[in-house]
């Protein structure tokens, strides 16, 4: 027997006549189903699929990837408005991501930190009003909890208040989420990773890490 071949819902129409010319069964995905693999994040203007997908791909080679298919990473705001979602509406997919035990599961956020002349920066990338990928580049706030903490921060404290940038600010409540604070090596990105040993917040990360359980949450506009 043939496999059944499934449609995307946003081509639906031209691939039915085609697979129907060709007398190729197939199936369409409710519209339940494609929306169970997604989250919405009315405050960004997001959907955000669930799942994290390419893996073992650095940092560079991920936002090249995202981008070809017009989607981008989660900022640290726009993951935090995620958690917070998650932790309201699928509290499975809240723990996947934040419990303490293994296996590890990480995944790339979009901030890319540099230091010049005595100041220090974050690039991130955003949709513009005309929905188009555009890079943002800002001087970090100077609130910005700039000491690493192992442990920790509290998760809920941080998922509550941040700067403007999505980090900790000095005044975070102390916890057990360990945190990395940028460093000033032209060669810090975001993470969010937890195993069994410690759930972490990593703003010093090594852009060039490749790992089969390092992915990514393809955020693209809500239409």
């Amino acid at each position: 027997m043939a496999p059944d071949f499934r449609i995307d819902a946003k081509y639906e129409s031209r691939t039915k006549k085609l697979l129907e010319a060709a007398e190729i069964p197939y199936i369409i995905p409710s519209n339940k189903s494609i929306k169970s693999n997604y989250m919405e994040l009315p405050e960004s203007g997001l959907v955000v699929q669930k799942e994290r997908t390419l893996f073992n791909h650095n940092f560079y080679e991920m936002q090249e990837a995202l981008h070809e298919k017009h989607t981008k990473m989660l900022t640290l705001n726009e993951f935090r408005e995620f958690l917070k979602v998650a932790k309201e509406k699928d509290m499975n997919l809240y723990n996947e991501i934040t419990q303490v035990r293994s296996p590890l599961r990480a995944e790339w956020l979009g901030e890319d930190f540099k230091y010049e002349n005595g100041k220090m920066f974050v690039e991130y990338y955003k949709f513009d009003e005309s929905g188009k990928i555009k890079k943002v580049r800002e001087e970090l706030d100077k609130d910005t909890l700039m000491k690493d903490k192992t442990p920790g921060i509290s998760l809920d404290s941080w998922l509550g208040d941040s700067t403007k940038d999505g980090l900790p600010k000095k005044s975070t409540i102390s916890g057990n989420l360990s945190y990395w604070a940028p460093d000033k090596d032209n060669n810090s990105v975001a993470r969010f990773c937890a195993d069994g040993g410690r759930a972490g917040l990593c703003a010093d990360g090594d852009p060039a890490i490749r790992d089969s359980n390092l992915g990514v949450r393809a955020a693209e506009q809500l239409k």
